[in-house]
């Protein structure tokens, strides 16, 4: 496209929700470069008036620029990830370094950063409202955290490490999806796949049948992918010892030098990614990434982190030794030839051991939650909750048929909106997220922008004729992300930088979406979303109480994988030497051998498809979910308390923790919604966890 067609780019036309099917990949780079021209125009017409700033006349007309990238990029970007093919994600990664130049651009200039010391030191500020002065404080010091006090031939260094790493980035998250995609099993015998339930049968059959219309090839049977309801499906049931290994071998070995197609190899990029943010760090006068993260969350040192880390993992990790012996004992009374437990039996025995203590599998509870189901009781604990109403919109445009699209009502009125998108399907990265298709905002004209959402799962689906059944799991997955989306849809900020999750420090951020998984553990609620496929009924008592009781099963085995996963993550970034970076391989040992009790095989580089610290936001930051888990928890204490379905309680909720945005600090907040300072006990309480016998 050329530029002369602007005029008609879709991608540019930011009035009402985003057109997918009139996107292009020829839109991108026209649109991209339009904007962010336009934009920086803008920026220097605002550095140079002569009458003094104002929130009237400079913070508004910059809200609206950062309106306008959100609208005109977010949707280039979220199709990358929902739809990706190799053309579109060329084009977007071709777009990477003038947007991160863009932000670098903003982020060092200094007329800007003048304006905003002047506003801070005006009559004016005087009178701002709290979320007014926040906003200008955390532009005063993003300011700084991009550089905006470095020396010219520093700025430009700045400039081209933050461009670097963008791409960096985005090539590790495309190879890890790459390396996924490039791995799968056809299988002809039945036998081989013994122990599967029949819905995991289905979804292989399902592959097959889809692979064979791809490639035109015959691929009668079954195909295993690395695809997670795939891959979970075999090393949970899979009775077939050889090849759970052989699938765990690929899943373990994605984006490496050992996996089967190497030419996704991520080593060399993870050595990079680091190297460039310590030089980031220490360019703005910080000893360590790790310092550079925690300037913007919540944690207020590298030492308070490693100290949480290492505290909960001291008051864990007896448990989880002796929950990994019965584990091997059962195992080993159920298969005597069974002489080196490995990791590939872990899910695959657990399961038969939770079967057998608690009466209980994943594929037991599948039948009682159908999609259709838990979507109408997680909507109605919304609505009773939170006073909103969600209704389901037809004719929208979306970007496949599977995803649908629902307004959220309060008071008969729209007050935000969401596309929904449940099911994994090829070229779609993997995983579960939130992310913002339009933030909530009081345009210059007066009138509140909508926010809406885009809410993006991976769930089993509906094979041949059969509703869609989600596992327990994938329930609590399912209020997880919407947790995320609440915060973002039932903000009451009008200002665009503190709106929903905007601004909000990371290792608060998911508070929301934590508090909201409790709810799949309650009578109260899932009586709201439990009603089995065939008959009808509710979750009966005992396979409740099993439910319940099975929330501390393995609980420590499973905090210890995510606090070894979080000590990585945050040793990786502090204690990174520039002349002799130490191998990640090693570094990754030396934590295993601090907190793990579990081993993995030698070949394991789970480090190479780590996309969270690598190409998503949570670079010495993956230890927010620990500690946001533990104001959830917390949090979700004051409804046991008065009642899991309270509505005073939502609504005290609502109108702290989620219409407040990134206005207020976090912790003031939360001492707000529970009136004291937050504790870890309901987190060991709710995981199981027995402190009593810790070591």
């Amino acid at each position: 496209m050329q530029h002369s067609d602007v005029s008609t780019n879709p991608l540019l036309s930011i009035e009402g929700l985003p057109q997918f099917n009139a996107f292009h990949v020829e839109h991108i780079k026209a649109a991209v470069e339009t904007l962010l021209k336009e934009n920086l125009a803008t920026v220097e017409a605002l550095v140079n008036k002569a009458e003094p700033p104002t929130w009237q006349n400079f913070v508004e007309p910059l809200e609206a620029l950062s309106s306008r990238l959100e609208r005109v990029w977010g949707p280039v970007s979220h199709l990358d990830a929902v739809k990706n093919n190799d053309t579109w994600h060329e084009a977007y990664n071709e777009c990477l370094a003038p947007i991160t130049d863009y932000y670098a651009q903003m982020g060092q200039n200094k007329g800007l950063f003048d304006k905003f010391e002047t506003l801070a030191e005006s009559e004016e500020y005087k009178d701002y409202s709290l979320a007014q002065k926040k906003v200008v404080e955390n532009a005063l010091r993003d300011f700084r955290l991009s550089g905006i006090d470095l020396p010219p031939e520093n700025q430009q260094e700045y400039k081209t490490i933050s461009q670097k790493l963008s791409q960096l980035s985005s090539q590790f998250s495309n190879n890890v999806l790459k390396s996924t995609q490039a791995w799968s099993k056809h299988i002809t015998d039945e036998s081989d796949l013994s122990g599967l339930p029949e819905t995991s049968m289905g979804l292989l059959k399902q592959l097959a049948q889809q692979r064979s219309e791809k490639d035109g090839k015959d691929y009668s049977g079954w195909v295993v992918t690395l695809d997670f309801p795939s891959y979970l499906a075999v090393m949970t049931y899979a009775d077939n010892r050889s090849l759970r290994e052989e699938v765990y071998r690929a899943f373990a070995t994605r984006a490496s030098e050992l996996a089967d197609d190497p030419q996704y190899d991520n080593s060399d990029l993870i050595r990079e990614i680091l190297a460039l943010r310590h030089q980031k760090s220490q360019l703005l006068g910080f000893e360590h990434f790790g310092e550079l993260s925690l300037a913007t969350k919540m944690a207020e040192s590298s030492e308070q982190v490693t100290g949480f880390i290492r505290d909960l993992a001291k008051q864990s990790k007896q448990q989880a030794e002796v929950e990994l012996a019965k584990l091997k004992i059962f195992a080993e009374a159920l298969d005597p030839n069974l002489a080196d437990f490995q990791p590939w039996d872990v899910s695959y025995y657990s399961e038969k051991y939770k079967n057998e203590t608690l009466s209980l599998s994943q594929e037991a509870l599948r039948p009682y939650f159908p999609v259709e189901t838990v979507l109408k009781g997680l909507f109605e604990i919304t609505e009773t909750l939170f006073g909103v109403k969600v209704q389901l919109k037809a004719g929208v445009e979306t970007w496949h048929p599977d995803v649908r699209f629902y307004e959220v009502m309060e008071g008969g009125q729209v007050v935000a909106a969401f596309y929904l998108d449940v099911y994994a399907r090829e070229n779609k990265r993997g995983g579960a997220w939130m992310d913002s298709a339009i933030s909530r905002w009081k345009t210059p004209s007066g009138t509140i922008q909508t926010p809406v959402a885009y809410l993006v799962c991976n769930f089993t689906p509906p094979v041949a004729d059969k509703p869609a059944c989600l596992t327990h799991d994938e329930v609590t997955t399912l209020f997880h992300e919407f947790g995320h989306g609440l915060h973002h849809m039932l903000t009451e900020m009008s200002h665009f930088d503190i709106s929903g999750i905007n601004g909000v420090p990371w290792d608060a951020v998911e508070l929301p979406s934590q508090f909201m998984e409790n709810f799949c553990w309650h009578r109260e609620s899932l009586d709201l979303m439990t009603s089995h496929v065939e008959t009808g009924a509710h979750l009966p008592d005992d396979l409740l109480h099993a439910l319940q009781k099975s929330r501390g099963f393995q609980s420590a085995m499973m905090m210890l994988r995510q606090l070894e996963f979080s000590l990585f993550d945050f040793i990786a970034h502090t204690d990174y030497d520039p002349n002799e970076p130490k191998e990640i391989l090693q570094l990754a040992q030396e934590i295993r051998d601090e907190i793990a009790v579990i081993q993995p095989p030698e070949y394991n580089r789970f480090a190479q498809s780590f996309s969270h610290i690598f190409a998503g936001g949570y670079a010495a930051g993956y230890f927010s979910y620990k500690w946001a888990e533990v104001l959830s928890s917390d949090a979700f204490g004051l409804f046991e308390e008065q009642g899991i379905l309270n509505p005073n309680a939502g609504a005290k909720f609502k109108n702290t923790i989620l219409a407040a945005g990134g206005s207020v600090h976090p912790m003031t907040l939360f001492k707000n919604f529970r009136g004291r300072e937050p504790s870890v006990d309901a987190l060991l309480r709710h995981s199981g966890i027995d402190t009593d016998n810790a070591a």
